[in-house]
């Protein structure tokens, strides 16, 4: 409200300099208009002087309204990284909460059946679950912490199901120092989990590689699947993955999907610097 104030008082201010600016040079052109013809020399002087005072106070003017204008222009750039660092908050709160839920329930049947094996979820969820909320909320992390969180993730899926499940998980680090965003590519290992894995009784595989080199990250999953349980509707997550991927690497990722007969692909390439 303060801001309001003070933004409409300024307004008013800047009007009532350029009405005052402008009388002295309407009373002048009257002056001219009206003297007699003696007094023409003293009055080319007068105007002379008034003339190069009214240069001035508008050219101080314009540079004033310049550097208003220039102040709105940078509250409006501010305000637009505000609300967009706001909205990947926002995005990133989005991501796990389902996956955290589902391996509680798991772990509250699986207590008392095999106290050991529900003690190494735990300690797997608790390391999961601490990258989420600390690492999770930074704007970048290297590439070997998302590739431990990945890890993490799929040992937990692992240790989770009754049946096998093949997980062929590679990657090659060509630059130690490549930074990303947190928690991008979970979404798509959980999909493939979620919509591949679960849903086969046997003979369930997924396939992960990850490539970061010193400019660029390439990431490609494929998971097998039935057919027959196949939904065409996108989820949640991967509308939040799209619109994380727009909000920080706008025009520099490719995303792209690839369905053949039981297979389902997705290659995730980032470019990191311009």
């Amino acid at each position: 409200m303060l801001e309001k104030i003070k933004s409409r008082y300024r307004r008013w201010l800047l009007v009532l300099a350029i009405v005052t600016g402008a009388i002295p040079l309407v009373l002048t052109a009257y002056e001219l208009l009206s003297t007699e013809k003696e007094s023409v020399v003293f009055l080319e002087g007068y105007s002379a002087t008034l003339g190069l005072f009214i240069l001035l106070y508008y050219v101080l003017l314009i540079v004033l309204a310049a550097v208003w204008v220039l102040r709105q222009l940078l509250s409006l750039v501010k305000a637009k990284k505000e609300l967009k660092k706001a909205e990947l908050m926002h995005l990133k709160s989005q991501v796990n909460p389902h996956f955290f839920f589902n391996m509680l329930n798991n772990l509250y049947g699986m207590v008392e059946v095999d106290v050991e094996r529900a003690q190494q979820l735990i300690l797997k969820l608790s390391d999961m679950m601490r990258y989420s909320i600390y690492q999770g909320q930074a704007d970048a992390v290297t590439i070997q912490e998302e590739i431990e969180y990945i890890q993490n993730f799929i040992e937990l899926h692992k240790m989770r199901y009754l049946k096998k499940v093949e997980v062929d998980f590679t990657y090659i680090i060509e630059e130690e120092q490549c930074q990303v965003m947190p928690l991008l590519f979970i979404i798509l290992v959980e999909n493939a989990f979620k919509h591949g894995v679960e849903n086969l009784i046997e003979d369930a595989k997924v396939e992960i590689k990850l490539v970061a080199k010193k400019d660029a990250i390439e990431f490609t999953i494929r998971n097998n699947f039935n057919p027959a349980l196949q939904k065409e509707k996108n989820g949640i997550g991967l509308e939040n993955l799209k619109r994380r991927l727009e909000l920080v690497y706008n025009k520099k990722h490719a995303l792209k999907f690839r369905v053949n007969a039981d297979h389902y692909e997705v290659q995730l390439n980032l470019q990191l610097h311009d």
